[in-house]
């Protein structure tokens, strides 16, 4: 029999699911999860997916039913990413910092019909519980490791959903459709109702395999979940880290100490988060140089060359990657190349805050003109810009690790997909060597006489102060302008600077008509659950409430 002639039956559908079925295969009695004091092996964790998957199916969950989850990262949120689409579900993983009206929205839009919350966050969905349309049971975890352990609540416990579980035969750990949906995310929705970006089976599988080869993951991994497992199914890290039988190591609140606690105890050697979490990890008091390499993935927005040298010297390895909910997290990487070792260590930090190349399992990621305000999703025609490392145009990106698209929304997805590609949002340029570096998002960029100005350029200059912390650059309005750069800056504890001397060494880093007229210095930066800074709210400070800007 030829290739040609080989049945459909020798094609296994990609899904992740495979992947615990095979480390509870192959290290049974390895621990799997560390959440303080207690320890799950891997043929424990297989075990509560299969008594999740069973439960779900025994309290009424059909196929393609939503389980939504409000959890920190304890290990039930792990169990979930398996145990909900082994049962035949898709996992909602919520934002555990947003409101009961946002939880509702959330909740309904995506038709969930069972929610498990964190006891902690009863406060939050009581307040809605009755009004809920779809929801028919929700169910609370009290973690034995949290603050409420001990404590009782009232309906079905989380023990109660497994215990439902009990006897009957394992479910198959695979599915007959890798195109079909195991996970939607929901975007921050700073612009307007958030958006469910659903994930399908083989983009899962496919960009666990990329982030285990990018972030150099092997068995011995140890990996501490500093990134919130709801923000893109944690970068699809829940999945990944099983599948090369590493050890996860739960973290239910971000605290510097609590890290380099959990650091020195399991000598962690990975973890993942934005520039401001490796901030809060570099500045805490417990900091200390590493006599290890320990590889702190980031992204969210483009680190500093300061903080990238800052963190090397510490003993942190440091993996830029880029992307976005709807990549499934993590789309390019800025992959090492040899011949930076030569280089002058600001010129190598440079060349490590760029944001790369498309990962292993992506297609290149490519920068295109930008389209017109309004236009016709079913006739665009994308145009490349230069590859001059100026030019700047929108970044685009396909293929298996982009979304499906939007959950019940076809005009958003018909508009993000326009030519082929789905568009980002970021302006970026693409540099002769083929690696591309972020400059912007779109409605971030500072129009100032006619001048485009890269608010991330000057955030960088900004941090290149000694006495600067953390950063942000928005446009502010200007009679004669219409619009001008603004810098909001945190300095470092025992630091001080005034805003005159920082404008000057801004003045001394890039072009003068780039830098900030004001510098403000505040105590701390507005910032969502994942550790991106908001904008959207000092704008909203210089230009009115909306924070909205009108361009002509």
């Amino acid at each position: 029999m030829t290739s040609q002639e080989a049945p459909e039956t020798w094609i296994t559908p990609l899904t992740p699911l495979s992947f615990l079925r095979r480390s509870a295969d192959v290290y049974p009695e390895k621990v799997a999860i560390v959440h303080g004091a207690a320890r799950h092996t891997y043929a424990d964790f297989a075990r509560d997916a299969q008594r999740l998957a069973r439960g779900l199916r025994a309290s009424g969950v059909e196929a393609g039913d939503r389980v939504a989850c409000l959890l920190p990262n304890v290990p039930e949120m792990l169990i979930a990413h398996f145990g909900v689409p082994l049962g035949g579900a898709v996992l909602v993983a919520v934002n555990t910092r947003l409101s009961s009206e946002e939880v509702r929205y959330i909740l309904d839009h995506s038709g969930a019909t069972v929610l498990v919350v964190d006891s902690t966050l009863r406060a939050v969905v009581d307040p809605v519980a009755d009004s809920l349309e779809t929801v028919r049971e929700v169910v609370t975890l009290v973690d034995p490791q949290g603050p409420d352990a001990g404590t009782s609540t009232d309906g079905a416990t989380w023990e109660d959903l497994l215990a439902r579980g009990d006897g009957g035969a394992d479910l198959p750990w695979e599915v007959t459709d890798e195109r079909s949906t195991i996970s939607i995310n929901y975007t921050s929705g700073t612009t307007g109702r958030p958006k469910g970006v659903q994930y399908h089976h083989r983009g899962a599988y496919l960009n666990s395999l990329g982030e285990i080869v990018h972030s150099y993951h092997d068995p011995a991994s140890v990996y501490l979940w500093t990134l919130p497992m709801f923000h893109c199914n944690g970068w699809c890290t829940p999945w990944a880290i099983t599948a090369i039988g590493g050890t996860h190591v739960c973290l239910r609140e971000v605290r510097g100490d609590a890290i380099w606690a959990l650091i020195g105890e399991h000598r962690v050697t990975h973890l993942n988060g934005a520039p401001t979490v490796v901030t809060t990890i570099m500045n805490a008091a417990e900091a200390r140089t590493l006599d290890y390499a320990l590889v702190v993935t980031t992204a969210g927005a483009p680190p500093s060359p300061t903080t990238i040298l800052e963190m090397e010297k510490m003993g942190f390895r440091i993996v830029h990657v880029y992307g976005l909910t709807e990549t499934y997290g993590p789309y390019t990487v800025c992959q090492w190349q040899e011949d930076w070792r030569g280089l002058e260590e600001q010129e190598r930090a440079r060349m490590q805050a760029r944001q790369g190349v498309g990962m292993l399992i992506a297609e290149p990621v490519r920068v295109v003109e930008v389209l017109a305000e309004e236009y016709d999703p079913a006739n665009v025609q994308l145009v490349d810009v230069p590859a001059d490392g100026q030019t700047m145009g929108e970044i685009v990106m396909r293929g298996n690790n982009v979304m499906s698209g939007y959950f019940r929304d076809a005009d958003a997805t018909a508009k993000a997909f326009a030519g082929g590609w789905y568009h980002s949002g970021d302006l970026g340029v693409m540099h002769t060597d083929g690696y591309v570096e972020l400059r912007d998002r779109a409605k971030d960029v500072v129009v100032s006489g006619g001048e485009n100005i890269s608010t991330v350029e000057v955030e960088q200059a900004v941090l290149s102060h000694p006495a600067v912390l953390e950063a942000a650059v928005v446009g502010v309005p200007d009679e004669r302008w219409g619009e001008r750069p603004k810098a909001f800056v945190v300095l470092r504890q025992g630091k001080d600077a005034e805003p005159g001397e920082i404008i000057d060494h801004v003045k001394g880093a890039i072009a003068r008509y780039k830098a900030p007229r004001d510098v403000e210095i505040v105590e701390e930066l507005p910032k969502t659950s994942t550790g991106k800074i908001q904008k959207f709210e000092l704008r909203a400070k210089e230009w009115g409430d909306s924070g909205t800007r009108i361009r002509g």
